[in-house]
């Protein structure tokens, strides 16, 4: 996680890694959703969404589940400068949370034989990166494939390298072609399924395959096979529309004016930059919803499903499954992912039999590190009884 000065020296650091077109009213995003105070220590919990709004973001919501009972907090405001309060079912830039519903269309079209996950990449996509022939689909899933990360490229960052250049180019509309383009002449950085990093690229050639198996843009897939599924009527893959509809807290980016520290509004963004790595909005409920929903087996076959919750160790706090992020707390496995991109962070967080779960979200913005706070979070929502 990244507090504002760390973000006012990096510039790009809402695009690295933790990241259905049409205006309309959202029904689940329109209705304020009750606050039960039914979960574990929920004086608790709020308390630490306080704790986080007084000095390391401008706005946050959860949603903690616990075997049927559900909790909802949030704490700040949904816009500097006024006293709107933060409504606990507003809808967020979830940034790389994207790539979990990337990853299981990507299992669901290998469940019904239209793939298989160790075809090579040129199989689906001839001639688009190097390479090709070596990467497997499996390894773009686990990032495994050794294909460098387009936003930790020297031209990409160095479009995105300010918050004035951000800004600026707020409203560019990027092609699928155009991000994979700045990794064009990179080497790979490891031998194909010798080692793990994150890779952005390897989500976005992912949603190309999605679209060259079955004829349509990956978004609409997803929104064929799971929001519909789910009912998950606050969630979308925006494309290039940069407005954020419903209720929803506003993110800002730091930037130096004059010796002090003034925050800049980047709610309205188009998040095409970040494409199938990291475009989606949703909400808590719909968070806590969907992952429930794929780690109790209703969304993919047996066999996709074990190969969905086999992860491998990356050196980082959790390891990696198939577009999912796991680790332990409290000795207690958790799967999931987390997201970030420009203005905004978000976590959700479900047990492997669905019963406990914490999705939160933030508006990151003060002079504290959130992490310590959202890892007091987590521990107190999967707390050992």
């Amino acid at each position: 996680m990244i507090d504002r000065r760390t973000t006012l020296k990096t510039g790009v650091a809402g695009l690295l890694a933790l990241t259905a077109a049409g205006a309309g009213l959202l029904p689940s995003a329109g209705a304020e959703l009750p606050a039960s105070t039914e979960a574990p220590d929920a004086a608790g919990l709020q308390k630490i969404l306080d704790d986080i709004a007084a000095s390391a973001a401008s706005a946050v919501l959860a949603e903690v589940h616990d075997s049927g009972r559900v909790w909802r907090g949030s704490s700040g405001v949904a816009e500097l400068g006024s006293a709107r309060p933060v409504t606990v079912n507003g809808r967020f830039r979830a940034g790389s949370i994207t790539k979990s519903f990337v990853a299981t269309v990507v299992l669901q079209l290998a469940g019904e034989r239209r793939i298989r996950l160790d075809d090579p990449v040129e199989r689906w996509l001839p001639g688009v990166i190097d390479a090709g022939d070596r990467i497997t689909l499996h390894q773009l899933l686990q990032h495994t494939s050794g294909i460098v990360n387009y936003t930790n490229t020297r031209a990409f960052r160095t479009l995105y390298g300010t918050v004035d250049e951000v800004v600026g180019l707020r409203d560019r509309t990027w092609t699928p072609q155009e991000l994979l383009d700045f990794t064009a002449g990179q080497p790979l950085l490891f031998e194909p399924g010798t080692s793990w990093m994150y890779s952005n690229t390897n989500y976005i050639l992912l949603a190309l395959v999605i679209q060259r198996v079955t004829g349509h843009h990956y978004a609409k897939e997803v929104d064929r096979r799971i929001l519909r599924k789910l009912r998950l009527l606050g969630t979308e893959l925006p494309g290039r529309r940069s407005v954020i509809t419903g209720p929803h807290a506003h993110g800002y980016l730091p930037r130096e004016q004059d010796g002090s520290i003034e925050p800049v509004d980047i709610t309205t963004f188009n998040p095409s930059v970040t494409g199938a790595s990291g475009e989606l909005v949703s909400t808590a409920t719909d968070l806590s919803r969907f992952y429930g929903a794929l780690l109790t087996g209703r969304l993919l076959r047996p066999e996709q499903q074990a190969q969905l919750l086999t992860s491998r160790t990356t050196g980082r706090s959790y390891d990696y499954g198939l577009g999912l992020q796991t680790r332990l707390v409290n000795g207690i496995r958790v799967w999931g992912h987390e997201g970030d991109i420009f203005g905004y962070q978000a976590a959700s967080w479900t047990t492997e039999d669905g019963r406990r779960q914490l999705t939160a979200a933030w508006s990151p913005w003060g002079e504290s590190d959130p992490q310590p706070y959202l890892e007091n979070l987590l521990a107190t929502a999967f707390r050992t009884t």
